[in-house]
C-alpha cells in the first residue's frame, strides 16, 4: 500500500498538533479561576462545653491561579463574607457577628492570601503558605491541600487549625475552646 503523504509531512503535522495541544493544556492550567459558593464549603469546628460545634461561611470572592507544572507561580487570594456565618442557630449567628466575636460591621471579610505554593511528592497535592486575616489581625498559616480538576475548573481541599484568641475573636473561656479547626472545600471555575 502506497501512502499519499510523505513521511516528513506526517511527522511535521504530528509535531505541530502535539505542540498545539500542549499549548492549550498549558493555557488552561494557568488560567485564573474564581471561587464559587456552589460546591464550596468553608467549615469551622470548635468545642463548646466539650462538644464539637460547627458552622459555615460563604460569599467567596477572589481569584485562584494554580499552575500544576510550576506551583511556585500559583497564587491564591480569596475572601469569605463573615455576615454569612451559619451555625444552624440564629441567636448564636447574631452573637458571632457582634463586636464580641467577628465585628461584621467593622470587619466584613476573612481574607486568605498565599505567599508560596509548593508541590509535594504526591501528584495533585500541595502545601499552602500564606496569611490569614481576621478582624485587624493577620497571621501566617501553612497547610497541605489537594487540587483536582472537576466540572471545568478545580476543587481544592485542605484544612488547618488556628487559635481564635490570636485573632481577637471572643475572649478566653472555660467552656469554649481557643482552638478552631477549619476545613476548606473550594470549587473554582
Amino acid at each position: 500500500m502506497k501512502l499519499n503523504c510523505p513521511i516528513n509531512w506526517i511527522m511535521k503535522n504530528s509535531l505541530f498538533l502535539s505542540i498545539l495541544l500542549f499549548s492549550f493544556v498549558g493555557l488552561y492550567a494557568q488560567k485564573t479561576l474564581v471561587p464559587t459558593d456552589a460546591g464550596s464549603k468553608v467549615h469551622f469546628v470548635i468545642k463548646n462545653f466539650g462538644i464539637n460545634t460547627g458552622g459555615d461561611l460563604a460569599g467567596l470572592k477572589g481569584s485562584i491561579k494554580i499552575v500544576p507544572t510550576k506551583p511556585a507561580a500559583s497564587v491564591v487570594d480569596v475572601t469569605a463574607q463573615v455576615s454569612t456565618v451559619d451555625t444552624d442557630n440564629e441567636r448564636r449567628d447574631s452573637h458571632l457577628k457582634t463586636a464580641d466575636y467577628f465585628d461584621v460591621g467593622k470587619y466584613p471579610t476573612i481574607h486568605i492570601v498565599s505567599t508560596k505554593i509548593s508541590a509535594t511528592s504526591t501528584p495533585g497535592s500541595y502545601v499552602f503558605t500564606g496569611n490569614l486575616s481576621i478582624k485587624a489581625v493577620t497571621k501566617p498559616v501553612s497547610f497541605p491541600f489537594t487540587a483536582t480538576a472537576a466540572n471545568g475548573g478545580y476543587l481544592f481541599v485542605g484544612g488547618f487549625s488556628i487559635n481564635r484568641l490570636d485573632f481577637g475573636v471572643g475572649k478566653g473561656s472555660a467552656t469554649l475552646s481557643d482552638i478552631v479547626k477549619i476545613q476548606l472545600t473550594i470549587a473554582a471555575k
